[in-house]
């Protein structure tokens, strides 16, 4: 196959009983119109190098698992295609500001741990249903959280911010605009089991509004916006209580 009809794909490998530190392993695939960088990786598995360790699953851009950095920016490996870097090479590497177990492949243990911290289901304090079964909404209060209801958890958000670089234990703009997203439902009565949390040092006011979240996501979740208006949700509740008696709040 001649050169014009391949391009380089330079693959950051880390294989620990091998190498003490990540090195590049340089790799040509055909350069197809509809093929994605996921595409690319398989060829290389299948075709060239079956030791590669990747994460993918749905090749939907739904699933969330293979989240990557191409060409120095979080990306989706099957939403990002070859032809957007020809006729140059293509480096990739894992995710930003996770510890690398394999290869491409990165321990998210740090992000599974705090999701649940912010509580991101319906919580209820009536746990009684209503007589017709479900709790009905406006299109109005649909549209209140359906952005941030994206999210995929791919966790490329995580990979672009310069918070968690600097500060392991910020919550993180995914999780954060989790908790948001069921705060601003309209069936969801936790906002007050969340606000500890959320409005915590490690929580909202740990975010500098970089806005490299919003960047990267591939859902337009726009966690940065989240953050911000959560922010100020948090001020707002705090002033009425240093300020109106309790039965005015």
């Amino acid at each position: 196959m001649a050169d014009q009809d391949t391009i380089a794909v330079v693959v950051t490998r880390y294989r620990p009983e091998q190498e003490s530190v990540p090195a590049p392993q340089c790799y040509r695939v055909p350069l197809r119109k509809e093929w994605t960088i996921l595409d690319g990786l398989n060829h290389i598995k299948d075709r060239l190098d079956g030791t590669l360790s990747y994460r993918w699953s749905c090749r939907m851009g739904i699933c969330g698992s293979c989240g990557m950095t191409v060409n120095g920016e979080p990306k989706l490996a099957c939403s990002t295609f070859l032809t957007d870097y020809a006729p140059g090479s293509i480096r990739v590497e894992p995710m930003r500001n996770f510890p690398v177990i394999r290869d491409l492949v990165v321990d998210i243990s740090d992000f599974m741990s705090k999701l649940p911290k912010v509580k991101p289901w319906l919580i209820r304090a009536d746990e009684d249903e209503p007589e017709d079964g479900e709790y009905l909404q406006t299109p109005e209060e649909k549209e209140a959280y359906q952005r941030y209801s994206m999210c995929i958890n791919c966790m490329l958000c995580y990979s672009a911010c310069p918070v968690y670089a600097l500060e392991p234990t910020f919550l993180g703009p995914a999780v954060i605009a989790l908790g948001q997203r069921y705060n601003l439902d309209s069936r969801d009565q936790g906002a007050e089991d969340r606000r500890d949390v959320l409005a915590s040092a490690e929580g909202a006011w740990a975010c500098t509004l970089v806005g490299e979240c919003s960047v990267a996501c591939p859902k337009g979740v726009d966690p940065a916006g989240a953050i911000q208006r959560y922010k100020l949700t948090a001020a707002t509740k705090s002033l009425k209580e240093f300020l109106l008696p309790r039965g005015a709040r």
